[in-house]
């Protein structure tokens, strides 16, 4: 071939032209290389085998707890399910679908336990209310009915809607309550005022904002009888504050305020869902969950419920996902006045109104200004 035609040029340096080589050749030869290998896999392996038991390990600890959980959980449930008369659950309205997934109404009744002093012969529905769930528009809402409110007990004439517990039990409050609102009741709530506090204990306490400062009527005063003569009642600060199962009691039990004339019972029944609220957000949160194993059987000792521990489980889902900070609370109302020697609030034709704002088939109208007892509803913490 001519030496103009080659295909390589030499240089002087002694590299031919071509591509650099991607990988250097062996210096140590295929023995060596082959020793370096077999060394480095194994730690590989162990490696991989350790994450994956560590893994593993996470996922068994995570059964157990979920089992643990659900058992403590479902076992006081159980007890609460039987304190429930087989008459109120013939009363309810049975559903279709799932809690989480489904509009629901319940029945809280608040009930004096009469275990303090001074209350041996109380016997009666301290708080009603009813709670409504929408978790397809994540839509909370309370609605509070005043204890001295006059309505037509079935079977018993007018009276106060309290007076229905003591004639008849929950069976004649929860006919009461349908009867009044016209609602369907899904599930109920009794709750024990008494032992509420124990449950707020349980969780480590509870956050509420108290939106004035209050000085209430001196009761269930906590000092000895010489000291109780001169004490002025128990103070609440204005803003957030942790309170203990005793304070949040109190609070919800607050009937007068020194500091502000113008608060009626009204105001009373608010505080009750502030407190309520408060309390479901903390069975609700991450901390109170990882305690569940341990503290589920108490967080239902003060309930009697027909819920079951899978429906429970749906309706705190449904609660966890709604907005709580924008969820609505209403009241009814009406016209105070003396019926049969007692004080009342004759009922208002705007209670039918309020009805349909707590359900949502209308906007939320706030009470008009000037009239303390009227009904209506308010979006988040603004004063009913």
């Amino acid at each position: 071939m001519p030496e103009q035609e080659k295909p390589y040029r030499v240089y002087k340096g002694g590299r031919a032209k071509g591509k650099v080589p991607l990988q250097r050749p062996s210096t140590t030869g295929p023995t060596d290389s082959g020793a370096g290998s077999t060394q480095r896999k194994p730690r590989k392996r162990r490696l991989g085998r350790s994450i994956t038991l560590a893994l593993a390990l996470v996922l068994l600890l995570g059964v157990v707890w979920l089992v643990a959980s659900y058992w403590s959980f479902s076992r006081g449930i159980s007890v609460a399910n039987a304190r429930v008369p087989a008459p109120v659950v013939a009363e309810l309205t049975t559903q279709d679908g799932l809690l989480s997934s489904t509009p629901t109404t319940i029945l809280v009744l608040g009930t004096d336990g009469g275990t303090q002093p001074g209350r041996g012969d109380a016997n009666r529905s301290d708080s009603i209310m009813l709670i409504h769930t929408d978790p397809r528009k994540h839509r909370l809402a309370f609605l509070s009915i005043p204890r001295d409110l006059r309505v037509e007990i079935p079977g018993s004439g007018s009276a106060k809607i309290n007076a229905a517990f003591q004639i008849g039990g929950p069976t004649l409050a929860l006919r009461t309550v349908k009867s009044l609102t016209g609602l369907d009741v899904n599930h109920v709530a009794f709750v024990d005022f008494d032992r509420f506090r124990d449950l707020i204990d349980s969780v480590g306490g509870i956050d509420v904002v108290v939106p004035r400062p209050i000085l209430a009527n001196p009761f269930d005063c906590p000092y000895a009888a010489a000291r109780c003569k001169t004490w002025d009642g128990w103070r609440f600060e204005k803003g957030r504050q942790h309170m203990n199962g005793q304070r949040a009691l109190i609070y919800s039990r607050i009937r007068e305020n020194q500091l502000d004339a113008s608060e009626t019972d009204l105001d009373r029944a608010r505080r009750q869902q502030q407190v309520i609220q408060a309390t479901a957000d903390k069975v609700t949160s991450a901390g109170s969950a990882l305690k569940l194993p341990f503290r589920g059987g108490n967080i239902v000792k003060p309930l009697a419920t027909d819920l079951s521990a899978g429906q429970v489980i749906q309706l705190g889902w449904a609660y966890f996902r709604a907005n709580t900070k924008s969820a609505l609370h209403c009241r009814l109302g009406g016209e105070p006045g003396s019926a049969d020697g007692q004080s009342v609030i004759f009922g208002s034709e705007d209670n039918v109104a309020t009805v349909a704002m707590f359900t949502g088939r209308s906007a939320p109208l706030p009470p008009p200004k000037g009239l303390p007892y009227a009904p209506g509803c308010v979006i988040g913490d603004r004063r009913l």
